[in-house]
């Protein structure tokens, strides 16, 4: 076992209950319901990918409501539904665009109407809940909200056990075509319409556990979000196994060794993961973008959020090829390509740290001089009909990479990590729009071929990036910034193209830093473990074990980094990254 910490947490301070199981759930919620003026109607707003049948049975039981109203019966068709989404969601099995729509325009407007009427002259007890609830809400009713963490709805949606917002299709044969449209459409839907409930939640409602519930007030959730931003945080680290995946996080991340492989850990990508609030000492876990949402401009800083608005934009995940596969050859979309196309205003420009690496490990970073781009095309489109295999190393230059090199990718640059390595990924986070080119003539796990997008790939590859440029632009591009006592700090990226910066120390003493820019991210690549402290204790020390990511919110100016515990006297290393100026 290692110190890797799998759940990291935020101890909410002050006193704060938490009600567990569906019996005690239903009394908080009746006691909070008698101390408002109107008793007799609880409100249950959820968000896209809960278990809604679990949740209608058990609070229509536990509450005793005489009488239920489940928003999809106010909705309109799902003929009129599947045809209002359909320009956002495409034909395309992986692509779609950012919608606009909000809750209302899932709504018949007469049924909503009608339903308000009914629920103010019922003298009897009602429950409202579903998507859209509180619509409904006029600010003397309970109103709980349901939330979800999005790696567990994407768990359920291949599971078959979920429905995209306003329709019935989880028994979808692809279920990656659910997970488009949550996150093309539904995700933004829902977070549009919380975003306008955060300071109206009486009760928050914790099912990602199946079987055992959790809910904390509102008041309590509010202050975890607030606390997180005025300190350092980590977010839950998710893990998923891939058909390149690898064995290294299994050791290093204590992961179920009878699993076939990990690929992927995401841990650090406030969209998808969750923020564990410590409340009556109990986990409750809920999306970390409600902190994004909530405190933007103390999380990011001023200069951030005025540029990405409440969006987070630095990613940091691990690629695991240990004993492995090559990831897929592919290329991210340019500025222009993805506005056009997606409705993104900013692309995943990116970069490979190598944290580990065997002898013979590599990465594949554009092309080799004298590329023929239509021999390239045409070989690609062969390969894509199965009727050749394609020769990456014809027309993409291969780099020999080892512990702590840094491998930079702008966006337009054919890449491809190869097996045997560990990657930190730091990149922008758009992290859904990579067009693969070739996959090695593999499938997924589910059997089936992965989605190649070759027309996307073939607009957007930069064919000038060959191996001279290549050298001198994008591989170990290194420079000394300064260095102290027992210190000393490197520049390593990124390319000029890419609005991220990162700077790697060494230390064996403490080092001193500050956050002139906003946000911070960091993770432990060199050493056992570092205590993050403030210089004027504003924050409580925050220990950080060898390969965790930690969040520094901008509230924080200024922090300072040691070695502890079992590196003491030894050389660590951290690698951070914020936003340029």
């Amino acid at each position: 076992m290692t110190a890797f910490n799998n759940q990291p947490r935020v101890k909410v301070k002050g006193n704060y209950a938490c009600a567990k199981g569906w019996e005690n759930i239903s009394s908080q919620i009746l006691e909070v319901a008698n101390s408002k003026k109107n008793q007799k109607v609880i409100i249950v707003e959820t968000y896209q990918g809960v278990h809604i049948e679990e949740l209608i049975g058990e609070l229509q039981k536990g509450l005793n409501a005489e009488r239920l109203i489940y928003t999809k019966q106010l909705m309109k068709s799902e003929e009129n539904i599947s045809s209002m989404v359909y320009p956002d969601v495409t034909d395309d099995r992986i692509f779609g665009y950012l919608t606009r729509l909000n809750i209302e325009d899932y709504f018949d407007a007469a049924k909503v109407e009608e339903a308000k009427e009914a629920v103010a002259k019922e003298s009897n007890s009602v429950l409202i809940i579903g998507p859209g609830a509180a619509q409904l809400y006029t600010g003397e009713e309970t109103l709980v909200y349901a939330d979800m963490a999005r790696w567990e709805i994407q768990q359920r949606m291949r599971r078959h056990e979920v429905d995209n917002l306003g329709v019935s299709n989880r028994g979808s044969e692809d279920w990656m075509l659910l997970y488009k449209q949550g996150f093309f459409v539904d995700w933004r839907v829902c977070d549009r319409f919380k975003k306008k409930l955060f300071d109206k939640i009486d009760l928050i409602l914790d099912t990602n556990l199946k079987g055992s519930p959790k809910m904390i007030s509102g008041e309590a959730a509010l202050k975890g979000y607030a606390q997180t931003v005025n300190q350092p945080f980590s977010v839950v680290p998710f893990f998923d196994p891939g058909p390149w995946g690898g064995q290294w996080m299994k050791e290093k991340c204590n992961l179920d060794p009878s699993a076939q492989n990990y690929a992927w850990c995401f841990n650090c990508v406030p969209e998808e993961n969750s923020l564990l609030l410590e409340v009556d000492g109990e986990l409750v876990e809920l999306p970390s973008i409600n902190v994004v949402f909530k405190h933007p401009v103390e999380l990011m800083g001023d200069a951030v959020h005025a540029r990405f608005g409440d969006e987070f934009p630095i990613r940091f995940d691990f690629l695991d090829t240990m004993e492995g596969g090559n990831l897929s050859l592919q290329v991210h979309p340019l500025t222009e390509y993805i506005q056009e196309k997606f409705g993104l205003h900013y692309t995943q420009d990116e970069s490979y740290y190598m944290m580990d690496a065997k002898k013979d490990a590599i990465v594949y970073l554009g092309f080799k001089e004298g590329v023929n781009p239509e021999e390239c095309i045409n070989d690609l489109n062969r390969a894509q009909q199965g009727l050749e295999e394609f020769d990456a190393d014809k027309h993409v230059e291969v780099w020999p990479v080892k512990k702590h090199d840094h491998v930079l990718i702008p966006a337009g640059t054919i890449h491809c990590s190869g097996k045997d390595s560990m990657v930190l990924e730091i990149s922008a986070t758009p992290y859904i729009f990579t067009f693969k080119l070739w996959d090695w003539g593999r499938v997924g796990l589910d059997g089936k071929p992965r989605p190649i997008n070759l027309k996307h790939g073939e607009n957007v590859m930069k064919w000038d990036r060959t191996t001279e440029w290549t050298k001198n632009n994008l591989v170990n591009a290194v420079q000394e910034v300064s260095q102290g006592d027992g210190w000393r700090e490197e520049r390593t990226g990124l390319h000029e193209r890419e609005f991220i910066e990162t700077r790697r120390h060494w230390f064996t003493k403490e080092v001193h830093h500050k956050t002139p820019f906003g946000v911070e991210v960091f993770c432990l690549v060199e050493g056992d473990q570092v205590v993050v402290e403030s210089p004027t204790e504003v924050f409580e020390p925050f220990v950080v074990n060898y390969a965790e990511v930690a969040v520094i919110p901008a509230n924080i100016s200024e922090y300072t980094i040691r070695p502890c515990g079992p590196s003491q006297g030894k050389e660590c290393a951290t690698l951070k990254a914020y936003v340029r100026s």
